[in-house]
């Protein structure tokens, strides 16, 4: 049988891992600049936990784990009717009580609920952990894939959500991809409901305006009249949709648009503190673009919302979040506010791969291969090597004696910079042969200046 991967997931050799750990690492180190903390929750949570968070577009790519002791519950006369109950989307403790978690946010609140009492509030956390989704994969869509998230509970200052557009901004300025910070509210969205007469059609209104990019506007429409919205109301969804201009233009129509609805001109007042920040302190705020066709599909958010798309390179979004106040509600621990964003890094890997934007050495591992040319050789080496390694030198030796080409052609195959080379007549005179295996130059060095040099 020939071995094959599950659908939607992934190998990666030490090439990809290289980059891979290039973003990741740019991440954590501006998380951490920031004063965030790391926390990991489970790869499974309760069912229970996850499920009715996401709304039914995201309850339905929730991957889902059978019960130990499957074979015990297929033997009750149930079973069967269990298990039609799961071919109908339906949950079934006796079949199904965990499912892999879906995004890190709700594992993070269910985190904040159970541990409130002992956390700093506010308190900031980061996490960096993969998460799985029974999507249809293609490309930049991965049905095992990781999150970055950076999370802020116990807090409702809006100075929250300019630190994270921070963020955004100066990661994407570390990894040189130059994006769009895209803005807006839900506060706006749930006014245009209230004011076209169909608050309690919100979600509906915001899950077909989120598919606006990927569908088109006709097809919003279209689905917005198959959830029971009349004309007049997906006109009016029409003409908000159609604002356009600059910042200042977008605002001013909306504006026009929202009237007096209370909620509508909060919403508009957190954008406006959002993008309005001093630019003397907080220079990449400029970067910043208010869009209200950004919806957000999940029923979570209650504020400012945020998705970052790459200018150069056609891809989804590659980072996204907002504000979810009293999200641990859902776990019986009420009133904590939160906001928090969150990085795609497979998103953002294929983009910089596409534009060509990681270091020349990001992937590289060993940066010296120490020849082996015999018994009394390669202890002589294996010494040197320990040296080097305790300078923080990566280095490997050949683990055979075989021929010079077979080793030549390993080093080039690892990218290897750097070939040591000591035989008899080294081992006489205490030296080594250090060759650059990338410009093809050779030195001769005694063993005590080989420690000097700049690998």
């Amino acid at each position: 049988m020939k071995p094959s991967l599950p659908q939607g997931t992934r190998d990666f050799n030490a090439n990809v891992i290289g980059k891979r750990n290039y973003i990741f690492n740019i991440i954590r180190s501006v998380f951490e600049l920031y004063g965030f903390q790391p926390i990991e929750t489970p790869a499974m949570e309760n069912l229970d936990t996850l499920m009715g968070k996401y709304g039914d577009e995201g309850d339905k790519l929730i991957f889902k784990i059978l019960n130990n002791g499957l074979d015990n519950i297929a033997k009750h006369e149930s079973a069967r009717q269990e298990f039609e109950k799961i071919l109908q989307g339906k949950n079934t403790k006796g079949i199904t009580e965990r499912a892999l978690r879906y995004d890190l946010t709700i594992p993070f609140a269910r985190y904040v609920a159970m541990n409130h009492g002992q956390l700093t509030m506010p308190f900031k956390r980061y996490q960096i952990q993969p998460v799985w989704r029974a999507d249809r994969p293609q490309r930049g869509r991965y049905r095992e894939f990781y999150q970055c998230d950076a999370d802020v509970v116990g807090s409702y200052s809006l100075m929250n959500e300019v630190e994270l557009a921070n963020i955004y901004a100066t990661v994407f300025s570390k990894l040189g991809i130059g994006v769009e910070i895209k803005i807006n509210s839900r506060k706006v969205l749930a006014a245009l409901a209230e004011i076209i007469g169909g608050a309690d059609k919100i979600i509906d209104i915001t899950i077909a305006i989120d598919k606006l990019d990927k569908i088109g506007l006709e097809k919003v429409k279209e689905e917005l009249a198959q959830r029971g919205l009349e004309e007049h109301q997906i006109n009016a969804i029409e003409k908000y949709l159609a604002i356009n201009g600059a910042n200042e233009e977008k605002i001013i129509a909306l504006k026009d648009l929202i009237g007096d609805n209370e909620t509508g001109k909060k919403g508009i007042e957190e954008i406006e503190f959002v993008i309005n920040y001093p630019k003397e302190n907080f220079g990449v705020t400029s970067e910043i673009v208010t869009d209200f066709t950004l919806a957000r599909g999940l029923n979570y958010y209650t504020g400012i919302i945020f998705e970052v798309k790459a200018k150069d390179a056609e891809m989804g979004s590659i980072g996204g979040g907002g504000r979810y106040d009293d999200l641990t509600g859902t776990f019986g621990v009420p009133n904590i506010a939160g906001v928090g964003i969150s990085f795609g890094v497979d998103r953002i890997y294929d983009v910089m791969d596409e534009l060509k934007l990681f270091p020349d050495n990001v992937a590289k591992s060993t940066q010296v291969l120490f020849f082996n040319l015999g018994e009394s050789e390669s202890k002589m080496a294996f010494g040197i090597m320990q040296q080097l390694r305790a300078k923080n030198i990566r280095c490997e030796i050949y683990p055979d004696q075989a021929k010079f080409d077979k080793q030549f052609k390993y080093a080039e195959k690892k990218d290897i910079t750097y070939a040591i080379i000591i035989g008899t007549e080294e081992m006489n005179t205490n030296m080594v042969k250090l060759k650059n295996l990338q410009t093809g130059t050779q030195h001769n060095f005694a063993v005590e200046e080989l420690f000097k040099f700049d690998f």
